[in-house]
């Protein structure tokens, strides 16, 4: 009588042993290479898998796993902050803090007195020093968390006063309305959609006013017969009424960025009298999610006490990663945005010569609802739109931009160390399409 092949599979015990196995316990869950030895041996015993093969696909299977399922991408849809792949990518000084956080970090001691501190005090520190015009700073954990407690801590059951025409929808569906009144205020709206005025603003200021509200509407524009209220009219009214004003700002500028002028930054809303201006720190501020609060002290010292605030308290490593991305070099969102379109373009070239395609221009974008309408010009290599899906599932994942038929490669947001590892991406993909 012939033996039963499947006798020969490898038992559990002598696979948990091999050397390959041993070091994927470093990197992932008992459990979980236990499952990948699993369903390895029941490949073997249905038949789909010879015996003698067992341990060699075990150890590939697990060398291709990784303890997170996110993927690395190469960005090539030339969109900067792109929501989809994680807002703004981190520069190499934020990598770097947020690896040296990654275990124990005095982010709530003084390690010269041996006491508690101000939780987030470099960061803090480094916001302050970039937007002198600040007198403190507060951060949480990301832009629509610093909104709902500036409004929670200062109109809490009274009224916001805000322009219809800037009750705006953020992604997912998130709405502004929705945020604000889940915070016990009442939304006091003036004005039109297109047009409101200071009068409407002031006419509505009573005794249940707790704060006015001047909302950035950063991902549309409104333009013809238009018009609003700009911070300074609004911070005179404010202050002669005792109200303070608080400037949702959204992309997260410090200061003007000729670039982009009509994009509000945190140094003029201050300066033209907002009491406390709220930002994200993942869109051109170039860092980690956070969320960004600076005014005046005594607001911003309200919010901080708030019970809410521990709720939205932003943790270690965003801490890490924004005070280097504060204080370190310029960020990669920085530098994608100056890009200069005269080496885009040769790096096109070069990856055109090297894969086929044709060079086009191409107008880059903000992306993540900074400067809508605002084109970076650029240039891309149009490859047949074929190639997009094997480009996203390849070894690395390449995102292009698929319009018009075709898959346009934009190197804008791909570090230039990258264009090799480009070029050989979309090769292999041309060659499986």
């Amino acid at each position: 009588m012939n033996e039963d092949p499947r006798r020969a599979i490898p038992r559990t015990d002598s696979l948990l042993a091999l050397p390959a196995v041993v070091d994927a316990r470093t990197r992932l869950s008992g459990a979980a290479v236990r499952e990948r030895i699993r369903a390895v041996q029941d490949r073997a015993r249905r038949g789909e898998l010879a015996p003698a093969d067992v341990a060699a696909t075990l150890a590939a299977d697990l060398a291709a796993t990784a303890p997170s399922t996110q993927t690395p991408v190469l960005n090539a849809t030339g969109v900067i902050v792109h929501t989809n792949l994680g807002r703004a990518p981190l520069g190499a000084a934020a990598a770097a803090a947020v690896a040296d956080a990654a275990g124990y970090v005095d982010v709530e001691m003084d390690l010269r007195t041996g006491l508690r501190s101000r939780r987030g005090r470099g960061a803090r520190a480094a916001l302050l020093a970039a937007c002198p015009q600040a007198q403190d700073a507060l951060l949480v954990n990301n832009g629509a968390a610093a909104l709902v407690l500036a409004t929670t801590a200062l109109a809490a059951g009274r009224e916001v006063i805000v322009s219809r025409g800037e009750l705006i929808e953020i992604g997912a569906g998130f709405r502004l309305t929705d945020l604000i009144e889940s915070t016990g205020a009442r939304l006091r709206e003036v004005g039109t959609t297109n047009r409101t005025h200071l009068r409407d603003y002031v006419d509505a200021i009573g005794p249940d006013t707790g704060c006015l509200l001047k909302v950035h509407p950063s991902n549309f524009r409104v333009s013809g017969f238009a018009a609003d209220v700009a911070v300074g009219d609004l911070a005179a009214a404010a202050r002669e009424h005792g109200v303070p004003l608080i400037a949702d700002l959204g992309s997260g500028l410090l200061a003007p960025d000729p670039l982009l002028p009509d994009e509000p930054d945190a140094t003029t809303a201050l300066r033209a009298g907002a009491d406390v201006v709220t930002a994200s720190g993942d869109k051109l501020l170039g860092g980690p999610q956070a969320g960004v609060v600076l005014g005046r002290s005594d607001i911003v010292e309200r919010l901080a006490r708030h019970p809410l605030a521990r709720a939205v308290r932003i943790d270690k490593l965003a801490l890490a990663a924004l005070e280097a991305t504060v204080a370190g070099p310029p960020s990669p969102v920085t530098g994608y945005l100056h890009a200069d379109a005269d080496r885009l373009r040769a790096r096109a070239e070069a990856l055109a010569t090297a894969v086929g395609g044709v060079v086009v221009a191409h107008d880059g974008r903000v992306g993540g609802g900074g400067a809508p309408g605002v084109p970076l010009p650029g240039y891309a290599v149009r490859l047949p739109e074929a190639v997009a899906l094997p480009l996203r599932t390849g070894s690395p994942a390449v995102l292009a931009r698929v319009h018009d038929g075709a898959a346009l490669i934009d190197l804008r947001c791909v570090p230039e160390a990258d264009d090799p590892r480009l070029i050989d991406a979309v090769r292999a993909a041309l060659a499986r399409g």
